[in-house]
């Protein structure tokens, strides 16, 4: 819940100017519902995406709060992330409701990138496995496609804490998720320039879902920079 309307159009626009030219990577930035127009107009002709940070399943009714699918491609979104581990953690996002979302923004033409991760109890409780697995057969047996589809690994003990999960328990964890569903795995966790080629560098690591170090232009092009490298 960063940049209205306007720092996020200025924010696209340096983003766009500084990334110009840049080969060997995909980028997509997720702005809140309210700057996703502005973005998009600002983007509009570059190589950038514009994704949303959430979707709903249905495509109009009774749903106060939620944005559909439609909704967002009339103007111009191209995906939209799907349960990400704050929806999990702070809004009760379940299994169920994440396979829904994928499922009807994937029908719809929308790109998904579908978020999945163990807490810091799940890991110390050694239900790191069952956790990942639950929740990637959830989204597997839940999408009839999956062209389009991306997950995105977030041990949420290593979201917004500092705490980074080292490149073996990126690669492990990224391994069992592909032994599930084999579609490109993104890696979010703290992730920063400093730590973006260890990271991103590992067999199974298809790229990374980057949060706080996103929010400023020349932190986040040094990490797409990075990763266009490998």
């Amino acid at each position: 819940m960063f940049k209205g309307p306007a720092e996020a159009g200025r924010f696209a626009a340096e983003l766009g100017a500084r990334l110009d030219g840049l080969d060997g990577v995909e980028v997509a930035v997720c702005p809140p519902y309210v700057s996703l127009a502005p973005v998009v107009d600002v983007l509009r002709g570059t190589p950038i995406g514009v994704y949303a940070q959430n979707v709903h399943w249905d495509d109009e009714g009774a749903f106060t709060g939620e944005v559909s699918p439609p909704m967002l491609l009339e103007i111009g979104v191209h995906g939209a992330l799907v349960s990400h581990s704050e929806r999990r953690q702070l809004f009760g996002e379940t299994d169920a409701a994440a396979a829904l979302r994928a499922q009807a923004a994937l029908g719809a033409g929308l790109q998904v990138i579908a978020c999945v991760g163990e807490t810091e109890a799940e890991r110390e409780a050694g239900e790191t496995e069952a956790v990942l697995r639950r929740q990637v057969e959830a989204i597997r047996d839940g999408v009839e496609a999956r062209k389009g589809l991306t997950l995105a690994y977030e041990p949420v003990w290593a979201i917004g804490t500092g705490k980074t999960a080292t490149p073996e328990i990126a690669q492990e964890a990224h391994a069992f998720i592909r032994g599930i569903l084999d579609v490109p795995i993104l890696y979010g966790g703290s992730v920063k320039p400093d730590n973006t080629a260890e990271l991103c560098g590992q067999p199974d690591v298809d790229g990374a879902l980057v949060g706080g170090a996103s929010l400023d232009v020349e932190s986040f092009a040094a990490i797409c920079e990075t990763a266009a490298r490998l």
